[in-house]
C-alpha cells in the first residue's frame, strides 16, 4: 500500500490561498476526490471557490455556497466540478438522496464536511485540513494537506513543482492549463504582467510491461524517457538557425522545464490547413535535411546519442495495428499472417536501414508547429515536442506534414509540399534523387499511417480517449494513398485481403 504523501502550507493572505487553489486545479483530473475539512471559519468555502474559478479560468465566477442546496454542479470546459457541502447532513443514509453520483461520472468531486460520510470516502484521494493560524497574521490559514494512494505521488509532485517555479522566478504567477498530446506530459501557460513562458511538466516515463526480449514498447520503439532528448533537440535545431522554444529553467531529474511561449498562432485556419505555413514548414525540414546533422548532442547532462529509427523500431510500430486495430474490428489474425504481415515489412525496413540518415523529429505536423508572422525564414515556424526524435530516413517527417494524422490535406496541397520539398533540396544538392525520395515516402508514410491506426484503437480502448478514433478514417485515407505506390504491392495486397476500413 502506497503510504501517504504530507504536506504543511501557511495560506498568510489571499493571494497564498489563490495560489494554492491553482497549484490544485493544475493537478486536478476527472472522478479525483478532494475533501475539505476544518471548523467553521477557518476558509474551507473559500478556498474551493478559488480552486473553481481557477479551473474554470474566470476569477468572477458565481460559485454559490452549496450549504442549501448541499450540491452543486459546474460544467466547466476544461474538467468537471461537482462541489458538496454536507454541514446539514445527519446521516450516512441522506447522502443517495444527494444525486451526486449521477453528475459526479468524470468530474472532480469537492467535499467539504466530509466526516458526515462516515468513512465512506476511502482510496484514492486528497484531505485538505484548514486551521487558523494568528501567529502568521489576522486572516492566515494553516493548510495540512494529505494525499492517499495515487494521489500521494501526486500531492508530492505538486510539492516538488512549487519550489521549482520559485526558485525560477514564477512561483507567483497565474497558470492557464494547456492542452497536451497523447502522452502523460502535461502543459501550462505561465503568466506575470507582460512576462510569458510555458511550464512543461514531464514525469520520467514508466517501463510498462515487456513486450519482447524483456524490453517495454517504449524502449524498442526508442521514446523518450526522460527531457534530456528534449533540451538536446532544442540546443541541436536552435543551432541550426530554426525556431524552438528557448529554455529559462530546467530540473531534469524532476522533469521540469521552463520554455519561450511561442504563441498559439498554428498552422490551421478553421481546422484547415493554411498553405503558405504547410509550406513554410517543408522549407524548415528542407534546410534540416539539405546537410549532414550529428548523430550526438550535447546537454547538461552531458552527450546525447540520438537512437537510430532501426527495423525493431519500425515494425514494433506497425505491429500496433495486430494488437489494437484489428482487435476493435473484431478481427483475428491467425500467428501464420502476422508473420506474413511482418516479413514483408522487414524487406521494406531493409530499404530504410539503408538510406541516408538525419534527425527525425517523428511528430512534425500541425499540433507542433507555431506561425511565428514577426520572424524570417525557416524561422518563421516554431517547433515543439521533439523528444522522440530519432536518427532516420527524411521521408518520414515529410510525410507527416503531407499525411497531418489530425487535419486532413489534399491531395493537391501534399503535392505542392512534395514539389516544394524536392526544389528546395535540388538546390541544395543537384544530385538529389526525387524518385528515391519518393518511394522511401511511400513507405514511411504507410508505416506512420498503419501505426497510428493502431495508437488511435490503443487511446479509445485502453487509455479511454475515444476523441480519436474521429481521424480514423483520415488515417486510412493516407495509408491507401501510400500502398497504391509500387514499392509496397505486397503489403497493400495483405491489408485489402485482411484490414476493414474504419
Amino acid at each position: 500500500m502506497t503510504e501517504p504523501f504530507r504536506l504543511a502550507l501557511t495560506l498568510a493572505n489571499e493571494a497564498e490561498t489563490r495560489r494554492l487553489a491553482m497549484d490544485l486545479a493544475m493537478a486536478a483530473q476527472a472522478n479525483d476526490i478532494m475533501t475539505l475539512e476544518g471548523d467553521l471559519g477557518t476558509g474551507k468555502s473559500t478556498l474551493a471557490r478559488a480552486l473553481i474559478r481557477a479551473i474554470a479560468e474566470d476569477d468572477k465566477l458565481d460559485v454559490p455556497s452549496p450549504t442549501f442546496a448541499l450540491v452543486q454542479p459546474y460544467d466547466l470546459k476544461r474538467l468537471p466540478v461537482v462541489h458538496a457541502d454536507l454541514y446539514r447532513v445527519a446521516s450516512a443514509d441522506e447522502i443517495a438522496e444527494l444525486g451526486w453520483d449521477e453528475v459526479s461520472d468524470n468530474a472532480l468531486l469537492l467535499v467539504e464536511w466530509p466526516d458526515r460520510l462516515g468513512g465512506a470516502l476511502s482510496g484514492d484521494r486528497l484531505e485538505i485540513t484548514l486551521s487558523l493560524a494568528p501567529g502568521n497574521g489576522p486572516n492566515a490559514r494553516r493548510a495540512e494537506l494529505i494525499g492517499h494512494g495515487a494521489w500521494a505521488a501526486r500531492l508530492a509532485r505538486m510539492a516538488a513543482l512549487r519550489t521549482f517555479l520559485d526558485n525560477a522566478g514564477w512561483g507567483g504567477s497565474l497558470r492557464r492549463h494547456l492542452q497536451g498530446d497523447a502522452s502523460t506530459r502535461s502543459y501550462e501557460r505561465l503568466l506575470d504582467g507582460q512576462r510569458r513562458a510555458v511550464l512543461m511538466n514531464a514525469p520520467r516515463r514508466p517501463d510498462g510491461p515487456p513486450v519482447r526480449n524483456g524490453l517495454p514498447y517504449s524502449r524498442i520503439a526508442h521514446l523518450a524517457e526522460d527531457m534530456v532528448p528534449f533540451v538536446a533537440m532544442a540546443e541541436g535545431l536552435r543551432d541550426a538557425g530554426l525556431s524552438p522554444p528557448e529554455i529559462e529553467a530546467i530540473d531534469l531529474e524532476q522533469g521540469f522545464l521552463i520554455i519561450e511561449d511561442l504563441g498559439s498562432d498554428g498552422v490551421l485556419k478553421d481546422g484547415a490547413p493554411v498553405a503558405e505555413r504547410y509550406l513554410a514548414a517543408v522549407d524548415v525540414l528542407a534546410a534540416i535535411h539539405a546537410r549532414p546533422r550529428p548523430a550526438t548532442l550535447s546537454t547538461p547532462k552531458g552527450p546525447y546519442a540520438l537512437p537510430a529509427y532501426d527495423r525493431e523500431a519500425l515494425g514494433i510500430e506497425v505491429e500496433l495495428l495486430l494488437d489494437w486495430y484489428l482487435p476493435m474490428k473484431d478481427v483475428r489474425i491467425p500467428a501464420s499472417e502476422k508473420y506474413v504481415f511482418l516479413q514483408r515489412w522487414t524487406d521494406l525496413f531493409k530499404e530504410v536501414e539503408a538510406a541516408p540518415k538525419t534527425w527525425v523529429l517523428r511528430d512534425f505536423h500541425s499540433p507542433n508547429l507555431i506561425w511565428l508572422a514577426g520572424r524570417d525564414g525557416a524561422e518563421k515556424v516554431g517547433l515543439i515536442d521533439f523528444q522522440d526524435a530519432v536518427m532516420g530516413p527524411a521521408a518520414y517527417d515529410v510525410a507527416s506534414l503531407a499525411q497531418d494524422a489530425r487535419v486532413t490535406v489534399s491531395e493537391e496541397l501534399e503535392l505542392q509540399i512534395l514539389s516544394r520539398y524536392a526544389s528546395a533540396r535540388k538546390a541544395a544538392d543537384p544530385s538529389f534523387d526525387m524518385a528515391a525520395f519518393a518511394r522511401l515516402y511511400a513507405i514511411m508514410g504507410a508505416q506512420r499511417a498503419t501505426k497510428i491506426l493502431g495508437i488511435f484503437a490503443r487511446l479509445d480502448r485502453r487509455d479511454g480517449k475515444p476523441q480519436y478514433l474521429a481521424h480514423l478514417p483520415r488515417i486510412w485515407a493516407y495509408l491507401q494513398r501510400c500502398l497504391a505506390h509500387p514499392a509496397l504491392h505486397q503489403v497493400k495486397r495483405w491489408v485489402d485481403d485482411r484490414v476493414p476500413s474504419p
